[in-house]
């Protein structure tokens, strides 16, 4: 499959000498997909981490200094092994995307979450005082950043899409309607869907955890931007999911400080979206200026050849 290849940019004026841009545009691309998919400032710092890790084991090697070289290697492998741990929902939907042929999504950044107000916020907390001072049980998934993907779920739910308010997060939680069991899905200032099924926790937890913390931990494991709120049925205690790991039992004006602080950082999420759509842009624009300008110089070439083997013979 190689020598068609390397025919082919040879018929286009390639010479061997332009390869290793090639190969330099194709790992850009492949570095711009994966910080697309990343798209948080701190998990950014990870990943510039290991691509300087890779370019000082590459220019060791180069340099000579072998021990030096292999050392760098193995740290290189064991920390792209930490990283699919630690960003095992990001790798999965790149892995899916290329596995469907979705690789032009894959150059366009999803488009961030709207950062919940206060009034937002204060709805929300309002609920969930009122609930847990019934012993109502609840449990609220908060997206933090681009939206959830469904198959995360269990079940997706029943598709709601109203406005976020007291009186209808506690009305879906009573215990009279056919949604109360599942969890609210809130995107922004709307609430999703209701009667969502979350996956729950693999992890060992202690007895006094029932179903509903379960599938919090599960789904803050599963997927790391989104919050999940709880409200125990059988104590009123309230907790807050973040990661796998459960915050309880909190206040409501606790509560209401965590969420307040959590979605208050939404402006260290996808800083680098505009200039990677930038640079996207720009890289894409010059191949397309680039190729056409060979195929003419190739094309030129080829018509002087003729010419001079038509005026030789």
């Amino acid at each position: 499959m190689g020598f068609p290849l390397r025919q082919w940019l040879a018929n286009l004026g390639w010479t061997q000498s332009l390869l290793p841009f090639i190969d330099l545009l194709l790992v850009l691309i492949l570095t711009y997909m994966v910080l697309i998919i990343i798209g948080e400032r701190r998990t950014l710092w990870m990943v510039r981490g290991l691509i300087l890790l890779m370019l000082a084991s590459a220019l060791s090697n180069a340099i000579g200094l072998q021990l030096l070289s292999f050392v760098l290697e193995k740290l290189v492998i064991g920390s792209a092994v930490a990283m699919a741990f630690m960003l095992q929902s990001e790798f999965r939907r790149l892995l899916e995307q290329l596995g469907r042929g979705e690789i032009l999504q894959l150059l366009r950044s999803t488009e961030e979450a709207i950062p919940k107000p206060d009034s937002v916020i204060d709805e929300i907390v309002d609920a969930v005082k009122e609930l847990s001072q019934n012993r109502t049980g609840a449990l609220i998934v908060l997206e933090t950043s681009r939206p959830i993907d469904e198959r995360d779920f269990s079940v997706p739910g029943v598709r709601i899409n109203a406005e976020v308010s007291k009186e209808m997060l506690q009305t879906i939680f009573q215990t009279a309607t056919l949604l109360h069991d599942g969890a609210v899905l809130i995107r922004g200032s709307r609430i999703i869907a209701a009667g969502v099924i979350l996956p729950l926790s693999e992890r060992s937890a202690s007895r006094q955890l029932g179903t509903r913390h379960r599938a919090a931990m599960g789904i803050t494991e599963r997927v790391e931007n989104c919050l999940c709120v709880v409200v125990s049925e059988e104590t009123g205690s309230i907790s807050l999911a973040e990661r796998g790991i459960l915050n309880r039992p909190l206040t409501s004006s606790k509560l209401r400080e965590l969420l307040t602080d959590r979605f208050s950082q939404s402006s260290d999420r996808e800083p680098v979206a505009p200039q990677l759509r930038t640079l996207g842009r720009q890289l894409r624009d010059r191949v397309k200026s680039v190729l056409p300008r060979k195929s003419r110089v190739s094309s030129s070439a080829s018509r002087r050849h003729n010419d001079s083997k038509a005026k030789r013979s």
